[in-house]
C-alpha cells in the first residue's frame, strides 16, 4: 500500500499527538502505561468499573480551576506513586537551585540548551493556591504552588507561534505531552515551591509542571527534559 506524502504526514502527526500517557525506557523503547498480564482475557468480558473512579474536578464555569485562599492549603494525601522500579523516588538532585534541565526547542524558538533556576529567577514569581486530583479519589490535596506561569517561561525562550506541544519527560522515565494551547493558559504553572517549602522529593522536586484544571497525572513530577515540537510543515490548502 502506498500513501501520499500529505497523508504520511497527517499519520506522523497523529502518532505524536497520541504518545500521551506512556513510560519510556532509558534506551528509548516504550513500556506500556498498565502492564500486560499473563491472564490478560482472550476476548471482551464484563468488569466491574472502579469505585470513586473518576473523581470528581470542580471546575469555573469557564473551565479553569477555582483558587483557594491560602489558608486551605495543606499537605497532599497518598498514595504517591513512581513508575520507577519498586515505586521508589529517583535518585536525583532534587534542590531547585541547582537543577538542569535539557530543553530542546528544535529550531522553534530562538533559546535552547539546560535550564538553570537562574533562568527562571529573571521571570515573574507568582504564587496560586489550587486543588491537585488525581482521577482516583486519592491522591488529592489543595497546595499552594510557587514558580513562573509556562507562558511566561515559552515566551522567555523565543517560540513562534507553529510550536504546537511540548513533550516532559520526568525522573522515572514517565511523559506527557501537551498542547501549547494548553501550556498557555494563564494558571499552568512551572513550580518549585510547595506551600512555601522546596517541593519535598517525593512530590516532584525539583521542578514540577501544574495544570490545576487537569486531573494530576498531567502535573507531571520531577521534570528532566522538555521538548518541543510540530506536527508538520503547513501545507496549502486542498484544491476545491
Amino acid at each position: 500500500m502506498t500513501i501520499s506524502r500529505r497523508k504520511a504526514l497527517s499519520l506522523s502527526a497523529a502518532t505524536l499527538a497520541g504518545l500521551s500517557l506512556d513510560v519510556l525506557r532509558p534506551e528509548g523503547q516504550h513500556i506500556a502505561y498498565a502492564a500486560e498480564q499473563d491472564d490478560w482475557p482472550q476476548q471482551l468480558v464484563e468488569r466491574p468499573l472502579r469505585n470513586g473512579f473518576p473523581a470528581p474536578l470542580p471546575l469555573n464555569p469557564d473551565g479553569s480551576a477555582p483558587e483557594h485562599p491560602e489558608s486551605a492549603a495543606g499537605p497532599i494525601s497518598d498514595p504517591l506513586m513512581w513508575r520507577s522500579p519498586g515505586r521508589q523516588t529517583p535518585g536525583i538532585e532534587f534542590d531547585y537551585r541547582q537543577m538542569q534541565i535539557k530543553v530542546d526547542t528544535r529550531g522553534l524558538a530562538t533559546r535552547t540548551g539546560t535550564l538553570h533556576f537562574s533562568d527562571l529567577e529573571q521571570l515573574p514569581i507568582r504564587s496560586h493556591t489550587f486543588l491537585l486530583q488525581c482521577g482516583a479519589p486519592n491522591p488529592r490535596g489543595i497546595v499552594k504552588w510557587t514558580g513562573v506561569r509556562f507562558s511566561d517561561f515559552a515566551d522567555m525562550l523565543g517560540l513562534i507561534p507553529e510550536a504546537h506541544y511540548c513533550r516532559f519527560i520526568a525522573s522515572d522515565r514517565f511523559y506527557i505531552d501537551e498542547p501549547m494551547q494548553t501550556l498557555r493558559h494563564p494558571q499552568v504553572m512551572l513550580v518549585w515551591l510547595m506551600n512555601d517549602e522546596p517541593i519535598p522529593a517525593r512530590h516532584g522536586a525539583p521542578l514540577r509542571l501544574i495544570i490545576p484544571f487537569r486531573y494530576g497525572n498531567r502535573s507531571i513530577k520531577a521534570i528532566t527534559e522538555m521538548t518541543f515540537a510540530t506536527p508538520g510543515p503547513r501545507m496549502p490548502p486542498l484544491p476545491a
